[in-house]
């Protein structure tokens, strides 16, 4: 058993505060976890502490708005500059990897975004977690209060009316689907140190 806990940094940017509020409730479903502590670890600025930050965790789950069919500038600029990571001997292989994205459309091209944060994990030699829940609100008895109610798999997505606030939106459902994400990536990386440990 890995004596200390497992973390689980939450790397996220956020437009207008509701993916900020998916990313709060990735990080609660994975500090509930016995074992794991979680932390949130916005984007906005790419600080040495922010990097820093980074390297301590076990596991990344990348986050962003979907804009446009694809993460925000800021993310992509986050994306960009982790080139350095990368070049340092592949600084982030085998951490445990995940993501979720939110968008004001059901829709809204957000499988796009997860597929860049997968790739951007593949090229970092991360390992990818995906949501192991089934999809919701698919039978003509299901409810839109259904956990996964948009039926992804590659990661946690949520969807959040342009007319309300970050108060109000996204619906309780996604965010507790976003937790199940976070729930599922502490499981499975304390799961993974416990079998480096035994390697």
């Amino acid at each position: 058993m890995p004596t200390t806990p497992a973390r689980i940094a939450v790397a996220y940017h956020s437009g207008f505060g509701h993916t900020a509020r998916q990313a709060e409730a990735v990080a609660a479903g994975a500090a509930a976890v016995p074992g794991a502590v979680a932390e949130l670890v916005p984007l906005d600025e790419l600080t040495d502490e922010l990097w820093a930050r980074l390297t301590a965790a076990d596991a990344i789950i990348f986050g962003a708005p979907t804009y446009m069919g694809s993460p925000s500038a800021v993310f992509k600029a986050f994306a960009e500059a982790s080139a350095d990571v990368w070049a340092d001997n592949l600084g982030w292989r085998d951490k445990i990897a995940a993501g979720f994205t939110n968008s004001k459309a059901m829709s809204g091209d957000k499988l796009n975004s997860l597929v860049d944060f997968a790739v951007l994990a593949a090229q970092h030699g991360m390992i990818w977690v995906g949501l192991d829940v089934y999809p919701g609100w698919s039978k003509s008895t299901a409810s839109i209060e259904d956990l996964n109610r948009l039926g992804s798999w590659l990661g946690a997505m949520a969807q959040s009316d342009s007319d309300l606030s970050a108060e109000k939106a996204p619906p309780e459902t996604d965010l507790r689907t976003a937790a199940a994400l976070g729930s599922r990536v502490a499981t499975v990386t304390l799961r993974h140190l416990r079998g480096s440990l035994a390697a």
